[in-house]
């Protein structure tokens, strides 16, 4: 089975500070026990943005860990994810801006989980139950 991983599970592998650290580390084990591990490319292009990840650090992390990037997002991937960011705007509007702010990107990632049939691991399973309702998540 291919699990989709989102950024915030990477991330709090790569912190030994974090509280997260231990369970994204067990989370993401799990996964590749079960089959492979993937990311989309806004996965990747979001942890491009932490201190002292660059490319080539990027790369070998991934090869290392057995992570793989899907670099093509289809048309209707971009639809998906155009969509539930439009309701969650839609709902954000109507709560008068209660919470944290998303960005495209967060939609994109589910909307490739979704329609790819893929679990999505991940620690923010609040948004992407909103914006995905059948999307299978592994919360992390």
């Amino acid at each position: 089975m291919t699990t989709v991983a989102d950024t915030n599970v990477i991330t709090a592998l790569w912190d030994s500070d974090d509280a997260l650290n231990a369970i994204a580390r067990s989370s993401l084990d799990a996964a590749l026990a079960r089959g492979s591990l993937i990311i989309p490319a806004p996965v990747y292009s979001e942890l491009m943005a932490f201190a002292g990840r660059t490319e080539s650090f990027l790369d070998t992390f991934l090869g290392d860990t057995g992570i793989d990037v899907d670099w093509n997002i289809e048309e209707r991937v971009w639809r998906a994810a155009g969509q539930a960011f439009q309701s969650y705007a839609r709902r954000r509007h109507k709560q008068r801006g209660t919470g944290p702010r998303r960005i495209l990107a967060d939609f994109l990632i589910g909307a490739y989980a979704a329609r790819h049939n893929f679990p999505l691991l991940t620690f923010d399973e609040g948004l992407y139950r909103a914006a995905f309702p059948a999307l299978r998540i592994l919360r992390a």
